[in-house]
């Protein structure tokens, strides 16, 4: 089974697959931040950069969905490719960040549709502190 949390930047998706994979003894797959080759490039320039960056995460997520699907484990999983093509590349398209999201970048979000069953959004409250340091369990 997959879980995916789904949610702002500092919402508590990590926090959240943390306490869901050692409260269920699930397997965690966390977003990984080190060697992206266009994160940096992006905060530099996020006109220039974010379409490349959007492909860059469409191509990195696409291939945890298969290695997730030929997992046998519950994993539950902090950052998807369902918000990338449903989101974020559309809200770098809205504010002129992406200047033409391209239509087969619109029809892969169209086929990935196909495959979400569930994602749980996160939504930053004034509790996610106390839980981070352990004051609150699951």
């Amino acid at each position: 089974m997959h879980i995916a949390i789904a949610g702002n930047i500092g919402s508590g998706k990590t926090t959240l697959t943390k306490m869901l994979a050692k409260r269920y003894g699930w397997k965690a797959n966390f977003e990984p931040v080190d060697n992206n080759p266009y994160l940096a490039d992006y905060y530099k320039d996020m006109e220039r950069w974010s379409f490349n960056l959007q492909i860059y995460f469409l191509n990195k997520r696409f291939h945890d969905i298969v290695e997730i699907s030929r997992s046998e484990q519950t994993i539950v999983q902090d950052r998807t490719i369902f918000e990338d093509a449903r989101i974020f590349a559309p809200n770098l398209h809205d504010i002129g960040m992406i200047r033409n999201l391209e239509i087969r970048y619109k029809r892969i979000a169209e086929f990935l549709d196909l495959y979400v069953l569930a994602v749980v959004f996160t939504d930053r409250y004034a509790g996610i502190d106390d839980v981070r340091n352990g004051h609150h369990d699951l």
